[in-house]
This record gives C-alpha cells, structure tokens and sequence, in this order.
C-alpha cells in the first residue's frame, strides 16, 4: 500500500483529500503547515507528498525546496494558485507535477498515479500484485527542531526556510546536537565526537558554539536553540 503525506492548511479541504485517497488504496498521514510536512517527511519516509501552497507558517514553495533538500520523494502541488508563471516556477523548483484546485478526486488519484509511474518504483494504490515497479529510493535521513531543518547527508541546514551559511565544523556541531536533540551533551562529548580531539581546550567549543548562535540568530544571554546547562553541557532544543 503507497503512503501519502497531504499536507494541507484548511481541515475541511484536508479531510476531503484524506478520504479519496483513503477510498483508492493509498496509506494517508496528513500535517497542517509547512514544518510539521518537514517533520513528517524526516521522520517517517512515504511516497508521495500533496503539497497545498497557501500554509500558515512557510509559503509552499519554500516548504517545497526544503523537501527536496532532504528527499527525493515525489511532490504534488496541489493549490489554487493558477498564474502561468507560477506553475513554471514551482516545477523548477523540484515539483513533480501540479494541480489547479479545484479539482475532482478522480483528476487527483490520477495525477497521483502518474506521478508514481514516472518517479518510483512504488506501483500506484489499486496496481496488480506483481508489477515491475518496486519501492521507491528511501529519503535521506535528517532532522527537524522547530523551525530548524539539519540533514547531514547533504552538509546543509535551514532555519525558517533561509539556508544557514556554516563553516564544516560549525555544520558538524549543529549535526551532532541536531541528532541528539533534547539531550545535553558535554563539551568533552563534543571534543571527542566532534573534533575527534579528547584533550583539546574546552575553549575551542565555547568559540564555535558562539559563532553558531550567532548565525541561529540568538546569544548566549538570550538563547532559543542552543541551551546551556551549567556544568553540564549544552542541549539544542525547539524554541517555546
């Protein structure tokens, strides 16, 4: 059974994509806005995304390059945005196809299908047991914190949408506590793990852990991400 993450701001519309979907065989979880499509998609793979532009949190089509920054899952923007220029811009920017709301539950689980067929190996909900389709590449594994978006596997990060500019021992650090979120972690861990270097100066942390907050946007007196522990360590967490 294909999965399917809709993403979708309006609830009556959301339910009404969950259950045709439902209806036609696919797998269905659902998020509201931009960041909880980007948890979903980090932390459980599926399918396909159906991806409604007009969010509360992020435009659709920065959600959208956040995906694909850390998936090659198949997207369909599904939207009421209709203008030439628009569509052209949001296929280059890594969609796979596009909807016009509105639109029927046929013309979806249509264009759902298709998308399918050309972009996976996963056989479209309702497709005979044996085709020669198999299941699509796994999206690369990275995590979200509030509105901080860390994959390792392509070395980039982003907060609020806006990609972070980070030296590599900056990313490695931000990595490194991204991964172990909620946790504090010790800046003799950090060495260790890190740097790779037990017996460097604790100091070495201290400047690097500064230079990130300040491209987190905070300080150390005023901190929203990166929370110290007084003799203990530091732990990232999502902003209250």
């Amino acid at each position: 059974m294909p999965s399917v993450l809709v993403v979708e701001d309006d609830p009556s519309i959301r339910q009404s994509l969950i259950e045709v979907l439902t209806e036609h065989g696919y797998a269905v979880r659902s998020a509201a806005d931009g960041f909880g499509a980007l948890r979903e998609v980090t932390q459980t793979p599926v399918d396909a995304v159906v991806l409604d532009l007009g969010l509360p949190d992020l435009d659709g089509g920065d959600a959208l390059r956040m995906i694909r920054g850390i998936s090659s899952v198949p997207v369909l923007v599904a939207t009421a945005r209709d203008d030439e220029s628009e569509i052209i811009k949001i296929l280059n920017a890594g969609a796979d196809d596009y909807l016009v709301k509105p639109f029927s539950g046929g013309q979806l689980v249509a264009r759902l299908s298709a998308v399918l067929r050309r972009t996976s190996h996963v056989p479209p909900a309702g497709a005979a047991a044996g085709s020669p389709v198999a299941a699509a590449a796994e999206p690369l594994r990275a995590t979200v914190v509030g509105e901080l978006a860390v994959d390792p596997g392509a070395r980039t990060a982003y907060l609020a949408g806006r990609e972070l500019r980070l030296t590599r021992r900056e990313f490695d650090l931000l990595a490194f506590l991204a991964h172990h979120s909620g946790q504090v972690v010790s800046k003799r861990r950090l060495l260790t793990e890190v740097w790779r270097e037990p017996y460097v100066d604790d100091q070495t942390v201290d400047v690097h852990l500064s230079s990130l907050r300040r491209k987190l946007g905070e300080r150390a007196a005023a901190p929203r991400y990166l929370l110290t522990v007084r003799g203990v360590g530091i732990k990232l967490v999502a902003p209250r």
